[in-house]
């Protein structure tokens, strides 16, 4: 496959965060290491190939800020990969955001971007979907940038951020089938793998693990006292 090696992709993210220094480089990361984590498990996928693509997923958000339509990264990231030699990872660029083949399923409008709207939608038509387009598919949407949660975290994390449309719910059932089919290939839950993903759903489980080993110990000082 056509994609930089391991540190040019790196060099190219850490370009991008000072560029643009927000959270997305950190989901970014998270995204590359849970897909590297499930592709090492996956018969026909390389872990190193998935972590690049996890990686750069979103390198488009390089150009990013105020007053710039959230859907322009993936077209940005698309040509930034292109320009670059690299179509392989263009196009996760592109597909990683629809696990349905609709250009209006993506989380936020359009806008006046219509004549690319209508560009992503004949590319997303003319397109097969490989084991590594869904790959990141998954990885994109159970990654938040503190690390992988539950798949129904981060899609209510989305939703909250940028609401519903009339496609999210056809979106939800379609990640939850490509998790389903993860599942499947590497012979057991994908969450097994993911380092992390208990602690960062759960947060609250640490806060109250201190607390009860807390209790024991005054609990056993009151005894012995």
């Amino acid at each position: 496959m056509t994609v930089p090696g391991i540190d040019a992709a790196h060099a190219m993210l850490e370009e991008g965060a000072e560029r643009n220094p927000e959270p997305w480089v950190d989901h970014c990361r998270a995204v590359g290491a849970a897909a590297r984590a499930i592709a090492e498990r996956h018969p026909a996928l390389d872990g190193n190939v998935a972590y690049v693509l996890g990686l750069l997923h979103d390198i488009g958000r390089r150009s990013s800020g105020p007053g710039v339509a959230d859907v322009r990264h993936i077209l940005d990231c698309h040509a930034y990969l292109m320009e670059l030699g690299f179509p392989d990872a263009a196009r996760i660029c592109l597909t990683h955001s629809f696990p349905i083949k609709e250009a209006d399923a993506f989380a936020s409008p359009w806008g006046e971007l219509q004549t690319e709207r209508r560009w992503v939608q004949k590319f997303l038509d003319g397109v097969e979907y490989t084991d590594y387009d869904r790959l990141i598919q998954l990885c994109d949407s159970l990654a938040l940038p503190g690390g992988p949660v539950l798949l129904e975290k981060r899609l209510i994390d989305v939703a909250l951020r940028h609401g519903f449309n009339a496609h999210t719910l056809t979106k939800w059932r379609a990640f939850l089938e490509i998790k389903q089919e993860f599942d499947a290939a590497v012979g057991g839950s994908i969450y097994a793998v993911l380092e992390g993903v208990v602690e960062n759903t759960f947060g609250v489980l640490e806060t109250m693990a201190t607390a009860a080993t807390s209790a024991l110990v005054e609990g056993a000082q009151h005894q012995r006292g």
